[in-house]
């Protein structure tokens, strides 16, 4: 399977980084030297998966980005940058929405979540990282977990869904992207039953994807992700601090 890859990277600086980066865009936030949103486009780039990339950003950073990188002009709100995507593209391919703030992605990571998503008859796919990767793989990060029945999860900073779907679900967007750092909420717009078997810890994966694809009027499939390389996002100092000091430690070995 071939995806077109879109990286969101319009998110002003106004966010807990901050206090520790004067950047004007969270995008452009260096990680020795080299604007946080690189990691990413290069990951991206280096994809077998990837046929098309687009960044939606703000047309001032263009010149930090990679060269030969198609840019388009962002907007206000992450749902509107989405759909500035969507405009952009052929819609011929499935998409893969990325956020800018997750440098520690790799192309391993990319193409086994799109493959993990091509075995399976869906039309939108989310991926979901198990508690206990995150932690053997970052065991300092701080992050957000839900308790479903199959276990404890976070989840990931992607999404993939055909054109049509996407073109058809604004209105869902915007609840789930405004409410997305906490999963307590989106699992109200599930209904009574479901925010019941949830604190009770017996939700099941299957009963979500289940009710989820009969609200969007899609199917939609969760992905437990073995790379929580997905997951982890830049988004306060600690995490920019552990960011630096990891993605120092790798360049030194392959210097």
């Amino acid at each position: 399977m071939k995806v077109d890859a879109v990286v969101l990277a319009g998110a002003p600086n106004n966010g807990q980084l901050k206090e520790v980066n004067g950047e004007k865009w969270e995008a452009t936030i260096p990680i020795h030297g080299k604007p946080m949103v690189n990691y990413v486009i290069e990951s991206l780039q280096n994809s077998k998966t990837v046929e098309n990339l687009i960044v939606v950003a703000p047309l001032e950073i263009k010149d930090s980005l990679p060269p030969h990188v198609t840019v388009v002009q962002s907007g206000d709100t992450l749902t509107e940058n989405v759909f500035i995507a969507l405009e952009a593209l052929e819609k011929k391919n499935m998409m893969l929405l990325v956020t800018s703030d997750i440098p520690f992605i790799h192309p391993e990571a990319i193409d086994d979540f799109v493959g993990r998503c091509a075995e399976l008859d869906g039309e939108v796919y989310y991926p979901l990282i198990s508690k206990e990767a995150n932690q053997q793989v970052y065991p300092e990060t701080v992050r957000t977990y839900f308790r479903l029945k199959e276990g404890t999860f976070t989840g990931g900073n992607a999404l993939m869904a055909s054109p049509e779907a996407i073109a058809n679900s604004r209105w869902i967007m915007d609840e789930v992207i405004f409410k997305r750092k906490q999963p307590w909420k989106i699992f109200r717009l599930l209904g009574l039953k479901f925010i019941i078997k949830f604190l009770t810890k017996q939700l099941t994966l299957q009963e979500i994807e289940k009710r989820a694809s009969g609200i969007l009027g899609y199917k939609g499939i969760l992905i437990i992700s073995p790379y929580p390389e997905l997951g982890t996002d830049v988004d306060k100092p600690s995490d920019l601090a552990l960011a630096t000091r990891l993605i120092g430690s790798v360049q030194g070995k392959e210097a």
